[in-house]
């Protein structure tokens, strides 16, 4: 169990505002650094000549696009995200300060906030990361029956390299998931995650008998 970058991303070279990483340990000081690194290195925000932007889709504020990255259509950019080189942000999407590295993706009809998503890390469609508490209070990760303040009462996802949440999953705030793990659809999560793993709820399918009516 970590908070280190270091169990979550392997590939500091795959992040597309490598200042980002300088001096940073811990997953909550990188999503802290976003807001006060882009306002000073790019102000007026950045699209990479080379990215696609789909019809309608909104990048708003201090944003940073990467080199070949799409931002399908109707999707929504909020101030301080970093969307890293071949990311893809599907249609009617909405993210909100977060850190993608390279190759993630996050598929249509999805929300991602105050998160950090790996090299090649995927969020399927219809995720929604919670990214603050009922009473609005400062958001923990327990570690070792500890609990660890993330330092902010706003905190969805960490996501680690080439890790895969798939449709409708639903991570609770602060939420950590190491590296080259798949949860899978409609499975709620929570807490600390570990690397290598398959994570699904158990559910039984139940059936009862059924009038043969057409439907108008």
């Amino acid at each position: 169990m970590s908070l280190n970058l270091g169990y979550y991303f392997e590939h500091p070279d795959k992040c597309a505002v490598p200042e980002l990483l300088a001096g940073v340990t811990y997953t909550y000081e990188l999503l802290a650094r976003l807001k006060t690194l882009l306002d000073e290195e790019y102000p007026g925000g950045y699209v990479d000549p080379t990215a696609k932007i789909g019809a309608h889709a909104v990048i708003a504020g201090c944003v940073y696009v990467g080199a070949n990255a799409e931002i399908g259509a109707h999707a929504y950019v909020r101030p301080y995200s970093v969307i890293g080189k071949n990311c893809v942000v599907g249609h009617g999407s909405e993210v909100k300060r977060t850190l993608m590295f390279d190759g993630a993706k996050i598929a249509s009809l999805a929300f991602v906030g105050d998160s950090l998503l790996g090299a090649g890390a995927r969020i399927g469609s219809g995720v929604i990361t919670a990214n603050r508490r009922f009473d609005q209070g400062d958001i923990s990760l327990k570690l070792d029956g500890e609990k660890h303040s993330l330092g902010s009462d706003f905190f969805g996802l960490v996501l680690g390299d080439s890790s895969r949440l798939g449709a409708n999953c639903t991570p609770q705030p602060g939420t950590h998931v190491g590296r080259y793990t798949r949860v899978f659809p409609q499975t709620a999560i929570r807490g600390f995650v570990p690397s290598y793993k398959r994570v699904w709820e158990k559910r039984e399918l139940e059936f009862s008998e059924n009038e043969a009516v057409e439907l108008k």
